[in-house]
């Protein structure tokens, strides 16, 4: 055959691409559950650190093995909502068949669009609730999850990650523990607009839903800021109804409890 006429070379491409196609598809095969897998224990651990379950450090040392055992030890619910705050799906709780929201990108549209929204929540023992974030930092997205307490307002824990925000600067969101321990015990105040503050030289005054920017992170502390806004209002039907309820619950008690003390 004449390996200089164009047959010849197009054939010889047509067959180095069917080859190269066949090995990456096997490859990908092979790889695909494992990546899987790797994948679902990174949003297993982002989540559990929110929640507290064990330190940070703790649970980026364990095996992946051992993180799908810890969840299902811990992990009580776990359901799907929309926009309307009504529950529209459940979400597998066995370690088996964990099942988890972890594309969060297409959710964060569905947020904008005022479209049908799956938002997962999560409820671990002792009734800790904990939801994502998801938005845009300075050159890439930002997410994380926020843990509630159980009065559906008071925020237990929080962890944070990104794509390629600048190290030392945006990258503290995720790198430094004291900016996520800014968050326990702050408060989201559901109805109200904006319901959280990620701002500079907000703790100062006083205020109960808002944390102190990183300083020299203009661009990420925003991109955060706007997340975390734009996800609580869309939690809000759900957590903020939770949350009257859990105050009028309280109420009454106070009143059993005045009442037997009358008596």
């Amino acid at each position: 055959m004449n390996t200089n006429n164009n047959v010849y070379t197009v054939i010889y491409t047509a067959i180095v691409v069917v080859i190269v196609a066949a090995v990456l598809a096997f490859v990908a095969s092979k790889l695909g559950p494992a990546q899987d897998a790797n994948a679902k224990a990174e949003t297993l651990r982002q989540m559990m650190s929110a929640a507290g379950i064990k330190s940070t450090e703790e649970l980026y040392a364990a095996k992946n093995a051992e993180i799908l055992q810890l969840y299902a030890d811990n992990i009580e619910e776990a359901y799907t909502i929309g926009l309307d705050g009504e529950k529209n799906g459940e979400l597998s709780i066995s370690q088996d068949k964990i099942e988890l929201v972890s594309k969060l990108k297409p959710q964060h549209k569905a947020i904008l669009a005022e479209g049908d929204a799956t938002l997962p929540v999560y409820i671990f023992k002792g009734g800790i609730a904990v939801i994502p974030i998801y938005g845009a930092g300075l050159w890439g997205p930002v997410w994380g999850y926020i843990a509630f307490c159980p009065d559906c307002y008071t925020i237990a824990g929080a962890f944070f990650d990104h794509e390629s925000e600048t190290p030392g600067l945006g990258a503290k969101i995720k790198d430094e523990a004291w900016f996520r321990e800014k968050f326990i015990g702050k408060t989201v105040e559901w109805g109200e607009t904006p319901a959280f503050r990620l701002e500079k030289n907000v703790e100062a005054t006083g205020a109960t839903n808002a944390v102190d920017a990183i300083t020299g992170a203009t661009m990420t502390s925003k991109g955060l800021n706007e997340a975390l806004n734009i996800w609580f209002k869309a939690y809000e039907k759900h957590f903020g109804l939770g949350a009257f309820f859990n105050m009028l619950e309280g109420l009454s008690e106070a009143e059993t409890v005045n009442d037997n003390e009358e008596e």
